[in-house]
């Protein structure tokens, strides 16, 4: 991961260091979702299509764990989250809206 800062690592405070770790492995995650989703998208072998569906859903529960991981370590990430997910209000009214 040398390279990928963009201040001095020696700078960084473990949680932000574990921080970048997670957000990096979660952009490669969906990056692999979006990936196997056009490989789904392009063969016409049925076979094929399932194996690339199971392999899909299963960077998905990646992606999730780690989500999740971040959700317990950044209270502030975890407050916006706690407002956007999991609600049926118009996406863009929740911000709007009273708590």
């Amino acid at each position: 991961m040398a390279g990928q800062y963009h201040e001095s690592a020696e700078r960084l405070t473990k949680l932000t260091l574990d921080l970048h770790r997670a957000w990096m492995s979660i952009k490669e995650e969906l990056e692999a979702m979006d990936w196997y989703q056009q490989r789904i998208d392009a063969t016409d072998n049925k076979e094929l299509k399932e194996v690339l569906k199971h392999n899909r859903d299963e960077e998905k529960e990646h992606a999730a764990m780690l989500m999740e991981w971040v959700r317990r370590n950044d209270a502030a990430f975890a407050k916006e989250l706690k407002d956007y997910l999991f609600t049926d209000k118009p996406i863009t009214e929740i911000e709007e809206s009273p708590k």
